[in-house]
């Protein structure tokens, strides 16, 4: 496993100064050849990310922890009996809140009153955050301000928005099981929230798994592969897992700011060469995309885009032997 001694680390406090075009600089390096970064200073109050994380961690007590041992047990016991299964199973508790479209956060059970006000006011400030980040992706980019958000907003003007509160508690046997198997994110800009103390959070580069390093107050941003079809290959989206740890119960909280259902994704115009004119991404309806993807997660992304590849050629050739 490689060093993270060279992870990127981003102050936004620096574009709004002389040193705007070096943090710029920085930030283009980090899509362009990590698809992950963190940024510090990134405008949410550390007295609301303190209270979201103390509310978050005592509802995982109060609610999941006993749900989740008995959960645990049971997969330990299998996965001891049956290895081709453990390596298909996720060490973790998790529950989904969405945002946008609409809110289904009145509709979860268990979370008190004090945490989905609380929960709401973080999303919206990581909504804001979000949207600001596409637009310094656009800048680097040379992409209009506020193309990759219109990009996301789709017909129906919206985007999709929601967050994934997980945990993952100590593992007797991380030989056996993965926190969170290896995958790419699907959509489009991921802000994480993740616990200071207990780490486990990887991403594969350049053949190695380098540790994403926790960091009091930081977000840690990743790309997903809707921006890197937008980008048509310029940025990436990157192989991440959580690896199960034996001490301590790390925390997550995962944010994606993804397309709407019915947009329509393919490379901007601007980022197309025309010698790379027969090399582009695919074009496809996102809610497409999505479902081939919940069927393939845990592999190659790749094999993903070429199979929207095939149905553009296959279109065309129906079209004409009509």
């Amino acid at each position: 496993m490689a060093a993270a001694l060279s992870f990127p680390i981003i102050d936004m406090s620096l574009l709004d100064g002389a040193e705007r075009p070096a943090a710029m600089g920085l930030l283009r390096d980090a899509c362009e050849s990590w698809g992950f970064f963190e940024i510090l200073n990134h405008g949410i109050s550390t007295e609301l990310m303190d209270e979201v994380e103390k509310m978050t961690k005592d509802h995982y007590k109060r609610v999941r922890e006993q749900r989740f041992l008995e959960f645990a047990s049971k997969t330990l016991k299998e996965g001891c009996d049956n290895v081709n299964k453990a390596e298909k199973l996720d060490w973790e508790s998790t529950f989904f809140v969405r945002h946008l479209p609409e809110s289904n956060i009145a509709d979860i059970p268990d979370l008190d009153d004090d945490y989905r006000r609380l929960m709401k006011r973080f999303a919206a400030e990581l909504e804001t955050l979000a949207e600001r980040l596409l637009d310094l992706l656009c800048e680097n980019l040379g992409l209009e301000k506020g193309y990759l958000t219109k990009a996301f907003r789709g017909p129906a003007g919206a985007p999709t928005f929601g967050t994934k509160v997980s945990s993952y508690p100590p593992c007797p046997r991380p030989d056996l099981v993965k926190g969170l198997r290896a995958h790419t994110d699907a959509g489009g800009i991921i802000l994480l929230f993740q616990d200071d103390r207990v780490g486990g959070l990887q991403l594969l580069k350049d053949g190695e798994w380098v540790d994403v390093p926790p960091m009091r107050h930081s977000i840690v941003v990743n790309l997903g592969d809707q921006l890197e079809v937008i980008t048509n290959g310029r940025y990436k989206s990157v192989m991440h897992r959580v690896v199960a740890q034996t001490d301590g119960n790390r925390m997550s909280i995962a944010s994606f700011y993804n397309p709407g259902s019915d947009a329509v994704i393919s490379p901007a115009p601007a980022l197309v060469k025309e010698e790379e004119a027969g090399e582009t991404y695919p074009k496809f309806v996102f809610e497409d995309y999505m479902k081939l993807y919940v069927r393939h997660k845990f592999e190659a992304k790749e094999p993903r885009f070429e199979a929207f590849k095939a149905m553009e050629t296959e279109t065309p050739n129906r079209i004409a032997i009509a």
